[in-house]
């Protein structure tokens, strides 16, 4: 009877000790980095493979190549960008656990306002820190989303060609690089749908490829965007939480000094009445 009795306070203090746990994850927070870096993975690699296709397509079909020498051409700065891709994965998959931190520690300030944890002025200073970070961030993901809208705009171009050059007979169709600004103006380097290369680049596979692999890197932007606002969002609730915690902190301590100086009080003029009487 007793071994039961104990096994089932056993069971209950683990349930008990499982929802505190489950009580101080910050869902918010969890969710808007699932968001962040599953918009992050979708941009740094369909981005990735899709500057790799544009390569290929570059050097296949318009008879590109690269320039001898330290001259910026269009492949130099397809490999800066990768190489940009390479920073934002790494960049925002650690800022992604920082603000995972800052959730749990805000999550724990609230809810063991009471307890052993204090509110410090440095941790709200960290708050309003990676409130203003975010903000920035969203910013710039506002400016890569509006700058990978450019590709799928010259690829959607492209396929369009492509589309019409069979549903139209003996129309001839032609892109130019140089209206991209890929090219300089003294390079022409167009494609007509009468050439040989146009028909094999429309019937291949990696120009719908890499076209749907643009969108998707847009899309992945685009869910960056949003996670940044959530992140706002939640931060932002976060730090009016800390803030009136704080005051409700500063006024529990001024209420137990004034209740521990009219204890006092009262036990000296207990003494003095006692000294008197006696």
């Amino acid at each position: 009877m007793e071994e039961n009795m104990e096994e089932g306070q056993t069971q209950k203090g683990c349930f008990e000790c499982c929802i505190k746990c489950l009580g101080g994850i910050p869902y918010a927070s969890l969710l808007a980095t699932i968001l962040l870096y599953a918009g992050v993975a979708l941009f740094c690699g369909c981005g990735h493979e899709a500057l790799s296709g544009t390569v290929n397509i570059l050097q296949t079909y318009f008879e590109m190549a690269r320039t001898a020498g330290d001259t910026l051409d269009v492949f130099t700065m397809i490999d800066i960008f990768k190489y940009v891709i390479y920073g934002i994965a790494a960049a925002f998959f650690v800022y992604g656990i920082l603000l995972m931190v800052e959730g749990f520690f805000t999550t724990g300030a609230i809810k063991d306002l009471y307890g052993d944890f204090k509110i410090t002025t440095c941790g709200r200073c960290v708050s309003a820190w990676f409130i203003m970070m975010t903000y920035l961030f969203m910013l710039a993901w506002l400016g890569v989303t509006a700058f990978t809208s450019l590709p799928v705009y010259m690829y959607f171009n492209l396929w369009t060609i492509c589309r019409n050059s069979t549903l139209v007979e003996g129309a001839n169709l032609c892109l130019d690089l140089r209206q991209f600004g890929i090219v300089t103006i003294g390079e022409e380097k167009k494609i007509c749908t009468v050439s040989e290369n146009f028909l094999r680049m429309c019937e291949s596979t990696e120009l719908n490829m890499t076209f749907h692999l643009f969108i998707v890197a847009l899309a992945g932007a685009g869910a960056a965007v949003i996670a940044m606002v959530h992140y706002l969002m939640v931060l932002s609730a976060n730090w009016a939480y800390v803030k009136d915690a704080c005051r409700m902190q500063k006024y529990e301590d001024i209420k137990s000094k004034e209740e521990q100086e009219l204890h006092d009080i009262h036990s000296t003029r207990s003494k003095e009445r006692l000294n008197a009487y006696t």
